[in-house]
């Protein structure tokens, strides 16, 4: 075999620094990611989630850096952005306003923790709903919504950290009305009895008997009951309402109690 050279000593020396380096910025990686997902199971919360994915972005970073800054070719560059690294924070911070903004934001939610993964929320902004579901996933840019659909929502931080947040999680139990419209001829005793005993017998509903099926507003076909349904959690109170209004059709029909409806009558001549 050859017998290598000063220079291809020295060459393949930085190859092996080189590789040494860029070996323990991934192991520090991978160590980090270990140690979040550990801290994860143990004790879920948004900010490790936040964290985690900041650290990875750092990492990604400095892996760069090194890289740049020990090969020939590009060590100049490194030299250069180094020396006028003032320069191009200004530059940088001005272009990406609003990805920083995204990250302080994540900081920001991070530390209050208005919510964390599987809370259920609903993201508002005035009038308008901007997203609706389950939280899975927090990361220096954006949070993660499963809705109920099944699809994702991915919402910037700083549109959840600027929004109304309505957060299912903070209450000990979730409430949901029940409107039904019953005509002007029917039994408005029998209707609201009927309604307050489907509402107490369901055994997802948590309602007690001082449940009030109040008379609501008057409307051009008849009147409207309304109560409230209440249950432990979101996904049981949608089930309730569900199972109750289909049972509201049923017992009324049986008791002959009118659900009003328009009827289109069609003529042929």
């Amino acid at each position: 075999m050859p017998e290598l050279t000063e220079s291809g000593m020295i060459m393949l020396g930085e190859i092996i620094t080189f590789g040494v380096g860029i070996g323990v910025c991934i192991l520090v990686m991978l160590f980090l990611n270990r140690l979040f997902n550990k801290l994860y199971e143990k004790k879920p919360g948004i900010h490790l989630k936040f964290f985690k994915s900041l650290s990875n972005v750092i990492m990604v970073i400095v892996i760069i850096y090194y890289a740049l800054s020990f090969l020939d070719v590009t060590k100049g560059i490194s030299k250069v952005l180094l020396q006028s690294g003032t320069l191009i924070v200004a530059v940088a911070t001005f272009a990406a306003q609003q990805a920083l903004g995204n990250v302080v934001s994540g900081f920001s939610i991070s530390i209050s923790k208005p919510y964390t993964v599987d809370d259920k929320v609903k993201v508002t902004s005035g009038n308008a709903v901007l997203a609706e579901g389950v939280i899975t996933d927090v990361t220096i840019r954006h949070t993660v919504i499963r809705t109920f659909d099944g699809n994702s929502a991915i919402v910037p931080n700083s549109v959840m950290d600027s929004s109304v947040i309505i957060n299912t999680n903070f209450t000990e139990n979730v409430g949901n009305y029940i409107e039904v419209e019953i005509g002007y001829n029917s039994d408005i005793d029998k209707a609201r009895e009927i309604l307050k005993r489907l509402c107490l017998e369901h055994p997802l509903t948590i309602n007690t008997p001082d449940m009030n099926v109040l008379v609501n507003r008057f409307t051009a076909n008849g009147l409207v009951l309304k109560t409230t349904v209440w249950a432990k959690e979101l996904g049981d109170n949608f089930k309730a309402c569900s199972d109750i209004r289909q049972s509201i059709i049923e017992e009324y029909a049986k008791n002959g109690i009118t659900i009003p409806y328009n009827i289109v009558t069609v003529e042929h001549k």
